[in-house]
């Protein structure tokens, strides 16, 4: 077992106080009791349920010890293996202090309206070929996620990419200055969290919060193809960032798309990074990840990783559960496609995964389908960006749309009949009307907003038509940009 912390080191970082036997060091960080491994260390962090109620469970399943709020001591035993701080977030955000204090890792910093995930997923890829590399997992990305995150990084790690959300402004600001990445990343701006901002130019400006952490000497990466490059980059240098590194199609970009072919389950990219130009393949469809692979390039370079090595790299990514994952099912009388694009959406997500649909190939009698929940958090522009769907589901020849939520009633009303699969209150109400309307030769998207509960719609498909072929490149047509 390989120890992440010595327990005299944790102690010291967190100003605990040691009860009971305690292990010599402990080999992870957990704050999931369910999930946690032998010899890991359990945080009782109070969220959305409290911590402290689940320490027993933790130290069953075998953790080494468990770190608690001293006002709670007095509901364990005297002999239980125990770090008792005065608050256990707090602790935890002391803890990654010191992870980032005794770290010589290059930090990357990403964040941006969409992509994120994809982006920091990509990166762990590319520069883990480089070498030892540190990544956030699952959605450790808030004001709980980035401290577990940073301390969970290993010592020797030579790379750590640290994912960065927030819902209002003022949330980025503290996690930047706790990671003080050496890189700050910014895939795009899009109306996201929108109802919090009433405009792109603030979503703009809180995601630009990322640049108070930077490292002196550090870079900031920008999207050049969006309206909002400017601002952006005028916030990294009113921060005082040194250098500012674009990537996009436009002509200027320091990572330049020259050329893309898009695939069912992969693209294939030719590109200029700096004064490189270079082929290479993404192992997952879809144009954001051509576009976001640049920035992924770009940033490898920044940090001194090997651009080769990287590049060959993003052959292996896959997509990350719930975005853009082509699912081939059998249906009665041969084969359908089924696309999960269940786990998030918002304007330009939807549209991006309405794009990939219109490249699908569909059979002789299929049809392209779009099962679309509630786009969440756009505040009072929600109803116009529901309606503007029209226009990308006519531009993508998409034949069949079937809607859930009180806002996708707005599109539902201004389909064309002809395009009217079936509109229901919500995902569970829609789930029998999709299963029944697919047959041979289909391509079925499903996208919404995780409160939108389109996740149950892929299983229901999924149970009742059980995977029977393999996606190959014949599912969706390639397409081309030239840059």
């Amino acid at each position: 077992m390989t120890a992440l912390w010595t327990v005299d080191a944790m102690a010291d970082a967190m100003g605990a106080q040691r009860q009971g036997a305690l292990p010599p060091s402990i080999c992870g960080i957990s704050i999931d009791s369910g999930s946690i491994a032998p010899g890991e260390a359990f945080f009782a962090i109070a969220d959305r349920r409290d911590g402290h109620d689940f320490v027993a469970a933790a130290l069953a399943a075998g953790a080494g010890l468990a770190v608690i709020a001293a006002e709670r001591r007095g509901q364990f035993a005297g002999d239980l293996p125990l770090l008792v701080v005065p608050e256990v977030r707090t602790g935890l955000r002391d803890l990654a202090a010191a992870a980032r204090a005794r770290t010589a890792a290059t930090v990357i910093g990403v964040t941006g309206s969409v992509g994120k995930t994809g982006t920091k997923e990509a990166l762990r890829l590319a520069l883990s070929k480089d070498g030892k590399t540190h990544a956030s997992t699952a959605s450790s990305d808030n004001h709980w996620g980035v401290p577990l995150s940073l301390a969970r990084c290993p010592a020797d790690a030579r790379y750590a990419v640290l994912e960065m959300a927030m819902n209002h402004a003022g949330e980025i600001a503290p996690l930047t200055r706790l990671a003080r990445p050496h890189l700050a990343l910014i895939t795009t701006i899009a109306p996201v969290h929108l109802e919090f901002f009433g405009s792109l130019t603030k979503i703009a400006d809180a995601k630009a919060e990322i640049f108070l952490g930077l490292e002196p000497g550090g870079a900031a990466v920008l999207n050049r193809d969006i309206a909002q490059f400017a601002q952006l980059k005028r916030r990294a240098e009113e921060a005082g960032v040194a250098r500012v590194v674009s990537f996009g199609e436009h002509a200027k970009a320091d990572a330049r798309l020259l050329k893309c072919a898009l695939h069912p389950h992969c693209s294939a990219v030719v590109a200029r990074i700096f004064d490189t130009e270079l082929t290479y393949k993404i192992g997952a469809p879809g144009r954001h990840l051509v576009d976001n692979s640049l920035a992924v390039l770009a940033t490898s370079v920044l940090a001194g990783a090997d651009l080769a090595l990287a590049a060959l790299a993003l052959c292996e990514f896959k997509a990350v559960a719930g975005r853009v994952a082509p699912i081939g099912i059998e249906v009665a009388g041969g084969p359908a496609l089924l696309i999960d694009e269940s786990c998030n959406a918002n304007p330009a997500s939807v549209a991006a995964a309405l794009a990939l649909l219109g490249q699908a190939k569909i059979g002789a009698r299929g049809r392209r389908i779009a099962v679309l929940g509630d786009m969440l958090e756009l505040g009072g522009k929600g109803a116009a960006h529901h309606r503007a769907l029209l226009k990308p589901i006519v531009d993508n020849a998409v034949d069949l749309v079937f809607c859930c939520g009180p806002l996708m009633r707005r599109l539902w009303q201004a389909l064309p009949p002809s395009r009217r699969g079936f509109y229901a209150e919500d995902a569970a109400a829609l789930e029998r009307q999709v299963v029944a309307a697919l047959r041979a030769g289909d391509v079925v998207m499903v996208k919404g907003s995780l409160g939108s509960r389109m996740g149950p719609i892929v299983k229901a498909l999924q149970r009742a038509y059980p995977q029977a072929h393999t996606v190959d490149d014949h599912s969706l047509e390639s397409a081309s940009a030239q840059g």
